[in-house]
């Protein structure tokens, strides 16, 4: 599944990886399990922010890192969208110049019309002038992820995106989030903590154990069967 994304990672330390994962195009996958299973280490290391020991990432017909064969591409050379859980926006600029810094590859003049178009693609047409301390958590996170979709980007990655912000802003987040995926059709892996928005989000859930890829499955198989181990570990038995 070379044109979506596909992931093999393997390192004893220090944070161990056994991690063996796919995403399609066009689908969402939920990275879940306890703190300290791995999970944004993942994020990051297919991002191009950490190197694995060992394994492999492919994405949409690139090698991304190959430790076998020596590649290992910088991550400014990866088309990686990457929203991280503190937003990373540039406080000294607007929600316009954020996303326009995205957009390096293109001629001056094209940035800030798209990053215009990007911003009201997540329905912050209005606020362009605006400086992140004057936005909403929920209006920071959108500014993030026009950013990320800035890099016309062959993955999305999100890390906990609605963990800081309230049930309404987390709901509009999620129609967000779907649209932008059957608009997109690209791969999206998400980190999340809370079960219940990795169901509602993704198509389906990837159970993290000690940085062990453990089971795989769409959310109503692995909460609706008991005999699983993502559903023991979320019922303490486990």
């Amino acid at each position: 599944m070379a044109e979506g994304l596909r992931v093999e990672l393997h390192q004893r330390g220090p944070i161990p990886l056994n991690v063996s994962l796919s995403v399609a195009p066009g689908e969402t996958l939920a990275l879940v399990g306890a703190s300290g299973a791995g999970k944004s280490t993942i994020l990051r290391t297919i991002a191009g922010l950490h190197r694995a020991s060992q394994g492999r990432i492919l994405c949409a017909h690139e090698t991304w890192f190959d430790q076998e064969h020596g590649i290992d591409l910088p991550a400014r050379s990866r088309r990686a969208g990457v929203v991280f859980q503190s937003y990373a926006l540039f406080p000294h600029k607007t929600a316009l110049g954020n996303v326009a810094e995205a957009m390096l590859e293109l001629p001056r003049d094209q940035r800030h019309p798209r990053a215009a178009e990007l911003l009201e693609q997540v329905q912050l047409d209005g606020l362009e002038k605006r400086f992140p301390h004057q936005l909403s958590g929920g209006q920071q996170q959108r500014v993030a992820l026009a950013r990320a979709l800035a890099r016309d980007p062959r993955v999305l990655l999100l890390d906990e995106p609605f963990s800081a912000v309230d049930q309404p802003t987390r709901r509009a987040l999620q129609m967000l989030l779907s649209r932008i995926r059957r608009s997109t059709a690209i791969p999206i892996l998400i980190v999340s903590h809370d079960v219940e928005d990795a169901s509602r989000s993704a198509d389906r859930l990837c159970y993290l154990k000690a940085g062990e890829t453990v089971e795989q499955g769409t959310p109503r198989a692995m909460l609706d069967n008991p005999e699983t181990q993502f559903a023991r570990w979320l019922n303490g038995n486990s």
